[in-house]
C-alpha cells in the first residue's frame, strides 16, 4: 500500500449547472414528501443556455408546481443576469405518472412487514470514513467543499459584489506514511458578473484574504510557502452558469460523496425518493463506515452493500479497512450485519427518510445537493450520528 502520495478532489458551488440541476431536482422530491409522505418520486434535469428541462416520474396525489420550483431554486441561487435567469428562462417538462403509492410508515412496521419490503432496483453502493478530519472525511474534499461555501458565502453576503453564482475549486494534499502532512496545490476558480469585473490582481488579493484564508483558519495543516495557489488560472471567467456551460442531474457523484478518494456509486443521488436504495444504501452504508472509524475499529473503513431487485437484504456486505483494522475486515463485516439494519425499508425507518422533508423549513433533499451529501456537519445528518459504537466494540 502507497503511503507517500499527493491526492486532490474538486468541488463546485450551487451556481455550477449540474449543482444547479441536483437541486431544482431535489425540491422536486421535497415538494412531493412534504405534501404526502409516501409519495415515490424520480426527477432528472437538464439545462443549458436558457432552456430547462425537468423529467418527472411521481405516483402521489400531491400538487407540485414544478416549473415554479425551478425558478425558485434559481433566484435563491443568485442567477439574475440577462443571459440566464429565473424570469426569463424557458421551462420545460415532462410528466408520467407510476402507480399508486401505498403502504404504511416503517416506524409502525413489525419485523414480518418489513422483512418483506425488497429493493426495487440493482445497485452496488459505498460508504467510506477515514481519520482524517473530525466529519471522518478525506481532508482533499473536506478543504475544497470549505473554500466553495467560503466562496458561495462572500458572495452572498456581497462581501465581494462582483462574484457571480458559478465556481470551482481544488485542493491537492500531500500524505506522507498515510497521513496528511501538507497542502501542496489550491485553485479558486470564481466567475464574475462581466458588467462588474475587476482586474487579475484585485481578484486573486481579495479572494485570497477573503476565501482562503477564513477557509484554513481552524484547520491544522494549513498553505504553506511551497503551497502553489492558482486564481482563475485560464484567464475571466465571466457571468459562467448555464449561458456558458450545460448541466445534468447526477454528474458530480465525487463531489457529492468523497472526492474519488474512495469510490463512490455510478448511480447518481440527487432526484430520488427514499424507496431508491441506490440513494439510501449510499447513506446506510457512509453510516456504517463512519461507526466502525468513531469506534477505533479502523483508521479507514470502506463498506459496500449490493443489492439485488426483489431481494430485502443485501446479497453482500463487504468490509475494506485498507490495512489499518485493529480486527480483521471479516470480524468487522460480522459486526456491522449485526448491529446494522441494511435492509431497505429499515433504512427508511431509522434514518426517517419520509419525513425529512416536512421536519426541516424550506425543505430537506435540496440542501444536500451542493457540498456533499455525507460527511456534513451543519445539517444534522441521521447518518452521520456516531451511535453504534458500544455494539462494534463489543
Amino acid at each position: 500500500m502507497k503511503t507517500d502520495y499527493m491526492f486532490t478532489s474538486e468541488s463546485v458551488t450551487e451556481g455550477h449547472p449540474d449543482k444547479l440541476c441536483d437541486q431544482i431536482a431535489d425540491a422536486v422530491v421535497d415538494r412531493y414528501l412534504r405534501q404526502d409522505p409516501f409519495a415515490r418520486v424520480l426527477a432528472e434535469c437538464a439545462v443549458a443556455n436558457g432552456i430547462l428541462f425537468i423529467a418527472t416520474r411521481y405516483a402521489s396525489s400531491a400538487t407540485v408546481d414544478i416549473p415554479e420550483t425551478a425558478r425558485q431554486i434559481i433566484r435563491q441561487v443568485g442567477y439574475s443576469g440577462e443571459d440566464f435567469n429565473a424570469e426569463s428562462c424557458t421551462v420545460m417538462t415532462s410528466l408520467s405518472e407510476m402507480p399508486a403509492a401505498t403502504g404504511r410508515d416503517e416506524r409502525e412496521m413489525d419485523e414480518a412487514e418489513i422483512e418483506r419490503i425488497p429493493a426495487r432496483n440493482m445497485a452496488n453502493v459505498f460508504g467510506f470514513a477515514c481519520d482524517q478530519t473530525a466529519a471522518l472525511m478525506p481532508l482533499p474534499i473536506w478543504l475544497a467543499h470549505k473554500l466553495a461555501r467560503r466562496l458561495a458565502t462572500v458572495r452572498l453576503q456581497r462581501q465581494l459584489p462582483y462574484l457571480a453564482p458559478d465556481g470551482k475549486t481544488q485542493v491537492g494534499v500531500e500524505y506522507r506514511d498515510g497521513y496528511p502532512y501538507r497542502i501542496h496545490s489550491l485553485t479558486v476558480v470564481a466567475s464574475q458578473w462581466a458588467e462588474r469585473q475587476v482586474s487579475e490582481a484585485q481578484l486573486r488579493d481579495e479572494l485570497y484574504a477573503q476565501v482562503i484564508e477564513p477557509a484554513f483558519l481552524d484547520e491544522p495543516i494549513r498553505p504553506d510557502r511551497g503551497t502553489a495557489i492558482y486564481v482563475n488560472p485560464d484567464g475571466p471567467f465571466l457571468n459562467g452558469g448555464p449561458a456558458g456551460h450545460s448541466g445534468l442531474t447526477g454528474r458530480k457523484n465525487a463531489i457529492d460523496t468523497y472526492g474519488e478518494y474512495a469510490r463512490q456509486s455510478e448511480s447518481a443521488l440527487s432526484g430520488k425518493d427514499h424507496t431508491r436504495i441506490d440513494r439510501v444504501g449510499a447513506y446506510a452504508a457512509r453510516y456504517a463506515a463512519k461507526n466502525v472509524v468513531a469506534a477505533g475499529l479502523a483508521r479507514a473503513c470502506e463498506v459496500q452493500l449490493t443489492y439485488s431487485i426483489g431481494q430485502s437484504r443485501p446479497v453482500s456486505v463487504q468490509v475494506d479497512s485498507q490495512g489499518t483494522g485493529r480486527v480483521s475486515d471479516e470480524e468487522i463485516a460480522r459486526r456491522l450485519k449485526q448491529h446494522f439494519d441494511f435492509r431497505p425499508a429499515g433504512i427508511v425507518r431509522a434514518f426517517s427518510l419520509r419525513h425529512l422533508p416536512s421536519l426541516h423549513r424550506g425543505g430537506f433533499y435540496h440542501r444536500l445537493a451542493a457540498y456533499g451529501q455525507v460527511g456534513r456537519m451543519d445539517l444534522g445528518l441521521p447518518w452521520e450520528r456516531t451511535d453504534k459504537l458500544e455494539q462494534l466494540r463489543d
